[in-house]
């Protein structure tokens, strides 16, 4: 793994919490995206080398829906980097964590992405992303 790519945060509201986010940091969003097969929008903010993503559900039924109706508002996930994602799912599942999904899928922000189960990570969300060409 390379570096913190992004930290998640689930959100009611993105427009409101862009504004929130933007006072906070002393700078607007670059990009706004909706991840239709995930069921939600997202936005960025970049922070140095990291980045701060948005998400907001697009239906009662997305994942990121489900997780604020149990948790709250708050950080989602933890997003890192990487040169080459199979082979790190390869070497992630031999020492014994969980892949929620071997196959990368199309995320937002130009990445391929595959998740661990938080039951395998102290019950924090990873997400493993590779830049895309």
């Amino acid at each position: 793994m390379k570096k913190i790519e992004h930290i998640g945060i689930a959100v009611k509201d993105l427009e409101k919490s862009n504004t929130l986010f933007a006072s906070l940091l002393g700078k607007s969003h670059y990009k706004i995206e909706e991840v239709k097969s995930e069921g939600v929008k997202t936005s960025f903010f970049e922070i140095g080398s990291n980045k701060i993503e948005l998400l907001e559900g697009t239906s009662e039924n997305s994942p990121i829906s489900k997780f604020i109706a149990k948790k709250g508002e708050g950080v989602h996930h933890i997003a890192f980097a990487v040169d080459d994602i199979l082979s790190e799912v390869k070497r992630l599942k031999k020492e014994g964590f969980v892949v929620l999904n071997e196959t990368p899928k199309k995320g937002a922000d130009n990445k391929l992405v595959v998740f661990l189960h938080p039951k395998s990570t102290n019950g924090v969300l990873i997400e493993l992303c590779q830049e895309v060409g």
